[in-house]
């Protein structure tokens, strides 16, 4: 049996701000977790590629308010340079 992902462990490198910024980031990365992981099949950030996280924003995000949208993509961003990549492709889409 394999223990279950640790978005927390994972991300409190990159995680900077309040405590309670620091809660939304953990939060909605747990939520694009999850949806990726229910529609990909792909249980954590290292195997996720753009396609899953554009597909996060444009069919699980479409409906919510572009402050929402705004600040998912800032998790992302986090995301992303927790795993050494480059952001300017995760904007795009």
């Amino acid at each position: 049996m394999t223990k279950p992902f640790d978005m927390a462990l994972f991300l409190s490198g990159v995680l900077t701000g309040s405590k309670i910024t620091q809660q939304r980031h953990l939060r909605q990365a747990k939520i694009m977790q999850a949806a990726i992981q229910q529609r990909w099949q792909r249980d954590n950030p290292w195997s996720w590629q753009l396609k899953h996280v554009h597909w996060f924003f444009a069919h699980y995000l479409n409906d919510r308010s572009g402050s929402t949208q705004y600040y998912y993509r800032l998790t992302a961003a986090l995301i992303w340079m927790r795993m050494g990549k480059s952001r300017t492709h995760l904007m795009m889409g």
